[in-house]
Formats: C-alpha cells, structure tokens, sequence
C-alpha cells in the first residue's frame, strides 16, 4: 500500500455512472482510484497495478462479479486483496455465492455513504497490517538464505528443501497451513547456526565430540528464535525437532517415533536427500540413485521414517519432478 495516500482502490462496474459515483467518493476520501467496465479489464487491472482494495459489481456482461472474484482469491499473488462485492441482489443465496467465491464483503446498491466510507476504511487498514506481515515474512525467509550465505557449498539448499518438501506436502495431501509452514520451515529450518561460530560450522573435518555438541544446539537456538514471533508457532517444531530420529537416537530431544511432529519428519528426508546430492567440504556429491538407496539403508537403522522415505523417491521418480539438484532422473528399479 502507498503511504502517501489512503491506499489503492480498483472500482469495477459496467454503468459509467456508478463508476463516477464511487470514483468520487473514494478520491474524496484520499484514495487513488482505478476503474474498469468488465471483469476481463479488471483481471488485467489488477495484474498491471496491484490494488488494496476492489469495489466490484456483481452483475456485468461477459465475466459477472462472481467469478471475478473467485479467480483473484484463488490465485496466492491476489487472494489478500480485500474485495467488496456491490449488488442490487437481495437473495440468500447470492450472499453465499460470494461468500464461497471469497468475497470479503457486501454492499447495497446504491450504498450508504457513510457505510460505504466505514468499511473501505477498515478494510484497507486491514490490508496494511497484512502487507506488514508479508514483509516480516521476507525479513524472515531473507534471514534464512542469510544463514545459507555463510557457506558456500549450501547454496540453493533452502529453495530445493522447499521445493521437495511443499511436493511432499501435496503428495499427502496436507492442508494450505501445513504447506505454508513446510516452505517456512524448509528456509528456516538451521536459523540456529545463526549462534554456532564458523570455526565449527565451517570446518571441512569431522567434529569433535564438543563442537558436535555444540552444533546440536543449532536446533534448540533455532526454536528460541522463532518463539518469538506467532507467525513462526507452525514452524517451530521443524527448526526444533528436524534432526529427531524414529528409534530416539536425534536430538535435541530423543523424541521416538510418533512424537516427532509430521513436517518435521518430512523435512528431516528433503534435508538427508539433498545433504547426499550436493558437494560439501568432506564429500563428493551423490547421484539420485546412490542417495536413495542411503535413504533406505538410514530409514532400515531407525533414522528416517521408511513410508515418507518411499513417499519421496515415488515423487523424485515421477517425470517432470527434477530427480534431484542435478536433475537425474531415477532408474527404473528405484522407484517402487
């Protein structure tokens, strides 16, 4: 939203007359007003300059009120744009088409100025604090790449875990919170190594017992971080729990089994898989086909679930998917 006006506000209606109306009333108020006449120069609109809020008619030619809104709210780049519906529909069960389409409120035609004014302003409020809430979530996702950066060789890992892991979350058919918190967690997951010095998380040898220690509580860092912020509750128990194991030997609570929250299991395959495909100080980086099979070996000894480990290599297997960071495609005898 721009701060040196109320806001944005797209009017959309067919009858030129209205437009003037609302047009008027809106500039009166302090907002910028863009028109359109149908719903097709509204899609369009909306595309080219983003609005913070829509007054839109429900009865046009060509595409009406309904449907308009119904393709705005399901696509992720427009859903949060607050939309009025304005209509001359009286009915119950025009309400509930709006409301099933998402439309975030509704307005008599002709309106009440006063309440016209009223909810505008809400409304728009409204999607200041929510587009405050978006830059914090950059913010946040900026300082997971932040930790990413200190070490070269994990570039692309946050953006590849979030890749595998919302593809994790459709193939369970997981709902749209859990998918929000998977690509969270998928860049935030060692925000902790933000507290682990370099000399530790850098060093190209194995760890001493003391500086595994040491970095074990990347984990622990990480959850204290993000419990201070009710935007991270979902995601806290990835950073925390990402390195548990089904047999209780993970840290950094030897949690077993069933105790370990879902994403974070489903995190800790994506951060196994894509640790075995990448190159690292200490190692070379593994074919998709080489990784699998260590997916299998550590989910026969108890440290990864075995049905999400065969979950994942059915979708690196399917056609399109990417088979991995260097786009192999899996042998034949793998994906079962």
């Amino acid at each position: 939203m721009r701060y040196d006006t109320a806001g944005r506000i797209l009017v959309v209606d067919d009858d030129r007359a209205n437009v003037e109306v609302f047009s008027r009333l809106m500039t009166r108020l302090g907002y910028e007003v863009a028109t359109a006449s149908n719903g097709e120069l509204a899609l369009e609109s909306v595309v080219q300059n983003r609005p913070d809020l829509i007054l839109l008619d429900v009865n046009m030619p060509g595409i009406d009120g309904f449907e308009v809104c119904r393709r705005l709210k399901s696509d992720p780049g427009t859903r949060l744009i607050p939309i009025v519906l304005l209509t001359t529909l009286t009915a119950s069960e025009d309400r509930v088409r709006g409301i099933e389409a998402g439309a975030d409120d509704f307005l008599a035609k002709p309106p009440i100025v006063a309440e016209l004014e009223a909810r505008v302003r809400s409304l728009t409020k409204l999607k200041r604090y929510t587009d405050q809430l978006d830059s914090a979530e950059s913010v946040i996702l900026s300082l997971g790449l932040t930790i990413e950066a200190r070490d070269p060789h994990t570039q692309g890992h946050c953006e590849r875990l979030a890749r595998y892991a919302k593809g994790m979350g459709v193939r369970l058919d997981l709902d749209a919170d859990q998918l929000v918190a998977l690509n969270r967690g998928a860049f935030l997951h060692d925000v902790g190594k933000i507290g682990i010095r370099d000399a530790v998380l850098l060093k190209p040898g194995p760890l001493t017992r003391v500086e595994f220690a040491t970095m074990q509580q990347h984990t622990v860092i990480g959850d204290k971080l993000c419990s201070q912020l009710r935007l991270l509750e979902d995601v806290r128990p990835i950073v925390r729990h990402h390195h548990e194991r089904p047999d209780g030997s993970g840290y950094p609570d030897a949690l077993k089994g069933e105790e370990i929250p879902l994403l974070a299991r489903i995190i800790s395959v994506v951060d196994v898989y894509d640790a075995l495909t990448t190159e690292r100080p200490y190692k070379p980086a593994l074919l998709p086909e080489h990784a699998v099979r260590e997916l299998r070996r550590e989910a026969a000894r108890g440290w990864l679930f075995g049905a999400l480990v065969e979950e994942f290599v059915a979708m690196v297997g399917q056609d399109g998917f990417g088979g991995g960071p260097a786009g192999v495609s899996l042998p034949r005898s793998l994906k079962r």
